[in-house]
């Protein structure tokens, strides 16, 4: 009854961070405005676009919607602009790399050890939304050994995470319905949030408009994909959600009104919180939030680990906690 996809479905959803998704905003952080997306309803709606491609495809609905509902589960408050600054906090530190994509199966194999499967991992590692690619071609992964060694490459080098590749064809309909489910929600956004208007969108091939680009891809890929081997879009589409993506970059996530919040307020804000904690760790102050809100709060789930979660090195309990 309960297949293992289904059983990773639902150690998700019960993980203590799932929670977290809630107050977690994609783009727009400093806005007193329950109508701006968090990332609760992002994972729901790549879910909802994934598994509607899949089920054109007859792909495992079950494995899709594990991803989905993981992808981000690792991910910074304050959207990319936070996992820009704590990786470059850690790397200061440590010499490693920060990623949300990395740190989400760390989240869901490490900080929690759930025996997650390894497809549902590995789609979880690859889903690298910010890279686009017109055919997504699945690249087999054979062991836990080989899927541990490419996680421990993507601490060390950057680089490495653009190399991660969907082992399954639900990896890769997971991964290019990552940026369909942003890409007009992002712009409904920052309609409410008053940054830019839809009408300065260029309408191509996928339209302009929320409705329209999920539409249009959905049925785009699954005409192109359907009985293949790979996720494919044709070239008109590929090209339209290109240019739909670089509109978004100019016109809002590189806007000077969220730069100028990310810069003022989150860089500060977020390097004097990991040097307090980092003090707060190496002064072993029992009384301090990493403590009682973090230590004490994960090692409640008592999950036998190999080393106790505190043994932990004392920076990356710092960025597990941020």
């Amino acid at each position: 009854i309960r297949t293992a996809f289904i059983r990773d479905i639902d150690k998700i959803m019960h993980c203590p961070y799932y929670n977290r998704y809630a107050d977690k905003t994609q783009v727009f952080s400093f806005y007193k405005n329950d109508d701006i997306t968090r990332r609760g309803l992002h994972v729901q709606l790549v879910s909802r676009i994934a598994r509607t491609i899949g089920r054109a495809l007859g792909l495992n609905l079950d494995l899709i919607e594990a991803i989905a509902l993981g992808h981000d589960i690792g991910h910074t408050p304050f959207g990319h602009a936070g996992e820009e600054f704590l990786d470059e906090l850690y790397y200061n530190n440590t010499g490693l790399h920060f990623s949300h994509n990395i740190h989400s199966v760390r989240v869901l194999d490490k900080i929690f050890p759930y025996n997650i499967s390894l497809q549902t991992l590995n789609g979880i590692a690859a889903h690298d939304g910010e890279m686009e690619l017109c055919e997504y071609n699945p690249k087999p992964i054979t062991s836990f050994v080989e899927f541990d060694k490419q996680i421990e490459g993507c601490y060390i080098d950057k680089k490495n995470i653009r190399k991660l590749v969907p082992a399954t064809l639900e990896g890769c309909v997971m991964r290019i319905s990552d940026i369909i489910a942003y890409l007009g929600k992002d712009r409904q956004d920052a309609e409410k949030a008053h940054i830019a208007v839809n009408s300065e969108f260029q309408s191509g091939a996928i339209g302009s408009y929320n409705a329209e680009i999920i539409n249009n891809l959905i049925v785009n890929i699954v005409e192109n994909s359907y009985g293949k081997p790979y996720i494919k879009m044709d070239t008109e589409h590929f090209e339209a959600l290109k240019k739909a993506k670089a509109d978004n970059y100019e016109l809002i996530y590189k806007s000077d009104i969220v730069k100028a919040e990310m810069q003022s307020i989150v860089k500060p804000m977020m390097s004097a919180l990991y040097e307090k904690l980092l003090e707060y760790l190496k002064s072993d102050n029992k009384s301090s939030p990493i403590f009682t809100h973090h230590i004490n709060y994960i090692n409640k789930a008592h999950y036998k680990r190999e080393t106790p979660y505190e043994q932990t090195e004392p920076n990356q309990i710092v960025v597990d906690y941020i």
